[in-house]
């Protein structure tokens, strides 16, 4: 697969097109339960096997739970498969995870460059807290491991009220294509670029960049290179 820059590399098209920003987001909403429904369906054979690797290793919880920024800063709460050792205190204060993290568990690594510790929030893509693509849905005021701003809360970084305006997402611009340890306002113009230029068929691309990156099981890594 070719390695991914850090800037999009194909035009993006404006938003609001053929019908208006209303028609344009009633498609968005109906592709987003379609879609959802479907990855639930086809995709359980992956909860049960995932289920029983994370219950088999260390016999801990199988979801983590957590609280996150939504729509119009409304918080809501979000089912993970759990990918750190259930005796770490720090993943209960939202401490943002390193590349090699001591706390992530074996399974837990695969999880996450696979991104499939992520499929529970199929759940609340249905419930519509979330979207397929959108700004990331952030842990609220997560402790930043690299940057400046660190200490700052979320609402305190240029660019958290405008994306918010949206629905957070699964996947976006930001998480493909910003490397995974810059500073909250670096990721957040990616996210002001997505809700300024959002559409159905940038969602489409995106969705089929963010399943190419999962097959190389890239997640974890990508951005770097």
């Amino acid at each position: 697969m070719k390695s991914l820059s850090r800037k999009p590399d194909f035009a993006i098209p404006q938003a609001g097109t053929a019908g208006g920003p209303l028609r344009e987001s009633l498609a968005k909403r109906v592709f987003d339960m379609g879609l959802a429904a479907l990855g639930l369906i086809a995709s359980m054979p992956v909860w049960l096997a995932v289920a029983l690797a994370v219950k088999l290793e260390d016999g801990g919880p199988i979801f983590f739970e957590q609280e996150r920024w939504g729509r119009m800063k409304r918080r809501i709460r979000v089912l993970k498969f759990r990918s750190m050792a259930t005796n770490s205190s720090l993943e209960d204060r939202s401490v943002q995870a390193g590349k090699h993290d001591a706390r992530i568990t074996r399974v837990g690594k695969l999880l996450r460059a696979t991104a499939l510790d992520e499929m529970p929030q199929l759940l609340n893509i249905l419930k519509g807290e979330m979207s397929f693509v959108g700004p990331r849905a952030l842990p609220i005021n997560e402790v930043q491991a690299r940057e400046r701003d660190g200490a700052l809360p979320d609402e305190a970084i240029p660019g958290f009220g405008l994306r918010c305006r949206v629905r957070p997402g699964l996947t976006g611009l930001a998480q493909i294509y910003a490397p995974r340890d810059v500073p909250r306002r670096h990721k957040f113009r990616y996210d002001v670029l997505y809700v300024k230029k959002q559409s159905l068929w940038l969602d489409i691309r995106l969705i089929v960049l963010s399943l190419c990156i999962t097959a190389c099981a890239k997640w974890e890594s990508r951005g770097n290179g």
